[in-house]
């Protein structure tokens, strides 16, 4: 009688349990973008990053179950000038040949009202990972959704500058981060 019982809730259960689960979004990769703005001899210059992922488990009235997973191919490093590019992937700031990849993972969100939020996520780039706070809308319609937001990066954080490059009078330790995901349901 006991198991009669217990397989009988099973399904419950199981339904229970997606029900509570935030959902699970796809990005659209041509849609998207993941770009950057740093300072160089005192002028901005804008970069962005052609190839990433995103992980994308969000929902406003469950940020206790919401998720980001941002994996970056940072050889995909794109400022519009090839030889700044080089400098970008090589050994003093990126070193893509150790590194090739940099990881966001956030699971603490906070909602800050009228579709704002903010999340504490850690950002692993050249093997170090530090907090890093991040800022975002979330707009859903029928379609699916976008999420869109910034965040401040300090490079030397990471080591992201060795030699000459740490010298924040040539480029500057703040680097900003801004992201638009076109998402739809998974």
């Amino acid at each position: 009688m006991f198991r009669t019982k217990s397989l009988l809730l099973l399904p419950a259960l199981l339904l229970a349990s997606l029900a509570w689960a935030a959902t699970q979004w796809v990005t659209q990769p041509r849609q998207s973008e993941l770009t950057f703005t740093a300072r160089q001899a005192g002028a901005p210059f804008k970069g962005s990053f052609k190839r990433f992922e995103a992980d994308i488990r969000f929902d406003p009235t469950d940020l206790a179950n919401s998720r980001f997973e941002v994996r970056i191919d940072l050889s995909s490093v794109d400022t519009r000038d090839r030889e700044r590019d080089e400098l970008i992937r090589g050994p003093e700031l990126f070193a893509v040949e150790k590194w090739p990849t940099a990881t966001y993972v956030a699971d603490r969100f906070e909602a800050r009202g009228g579709g704002k939020f903010a999340a504490i996520g850690k950002l692993t780039l050249r093997g170090v990972t530090r907090e890093v706070p991040i800022e975002f809308t979330f707009q859903k319609d029928d379609n699916g959704a976008w999420l869109k937001g910034t965040g401040l990066v300090r490079r030397l954080d990471f080591g992201v500058g060795q030699g000459e490059w740490k010298d924040t009078s040539t480029v500057a330790d703040e680097v900003r981060v801004e992201y638009a995901l076109l998402l739809t349901r998974s």
